[in-house]
């Protein structure tokens, strides 16, 4: 959640009463929702959140979703609490996931970037293909690299174990691992992360680097494009324990 002058905008509510509790904690009133995809831990609580409060839905442009939704693609613009969010088309995750890009909030870039990329690795590919997801990636590591990450779960020390399996001698990566665990020790968030941090530590971001290819090529010593050390990298993601 986001706020400025008594408004607020949320994204993707899964829960309305944790919502609600902050709106009311804070005296705010609940301006826009903005959604990137379909998935029920997304959008669980936008209808409660929509009766309640009147606000406006915003969300991609051919996914399911609970209606009334402004339909968003690509390219389009979206106006909440005085500020302008570029809509990015990212697939890969769903088929039609999208992500929100404010240029300045408080001195930097903002990203809401939903499930497609977390600190230290990206979403699961549920209903697009590798290369969809590594075209996403690409787009949102070409934003600024002080752009400030917004992703929606705290996965990151789950993540980071499997980048340090990738890239055991990455010291940036060994480094923010120990500045993870210490916020994680104090009950505090590890988000938001950085593009410039991301393009230093994550495995799905750094796909085309030499140490990451060679980690892939030792899973599967037959890849040849770089889709396929992607998705050599996704698969070892989603059986690594």
């Amino acid at each position: 959640m986001m706020h400025q002058g008594g408004q607020a905008v949320v994204v993707d509510p899964g829960d309305a009463a944790v919502v609600a509790q902050a709106l009311q904690r804070h005296g705010l009133s609940l301006q826009s929702i903005l959604l990137t995809h379909h998935h029920a831990d997304h959008t669980g609580g936008v209808a409660q959140l929509r009766q309640v409060t009147g606000c406006q839905v915003y969300g991609p442009a051919f996914e399911q979703l609970p209606e009334p939704v402004k339909r968003l693609s690509g390219g389009a613009a979206v106006q909440a609490l005085g500020l302008s969010f570029t809509v990015m088309d990212v697939p890969g995750h769903t088929a039609g996931h999208i992500a929100y890009y404010c240029e300045e909030f408080d001195g930097s870039p903002l990203l809401f970037c939903g499930d497609t990329l977390f600190s230290g690795g990206c979403g699961r590919l549920f209903e697009g293909t590798p290369a969809q997801m590594l075209a996403s990636l690409d787009s949102l590591a070409a934003l600024p690299g002080h752009t400030r990450v917004c992703c929606t779960h705290e996965y990151t020390l789950s993540n980071l174990r499997f980048a340090k399996a990738v890239e055991p001698s990455n010291q940036a990566l060994l480094n923010y691992e120990q500045r993870c665990i210490a916020l994680r020790e104090q009950t505090l968030p590890t988000l938001p992360s950085s593009i410039a941090l991301e393009l230093q530590i994550n495995p799905f971001l750094r796909s085309r680097e030499p140490s990451v290819v060679q980690a892939a090529l030792l899973q599967n010593p037959q890849l040849t494009s770089e889709v396929a050390v992607f998705a050599a990298l996704r698969e070892w993601k989603n059986n690594f324990r």
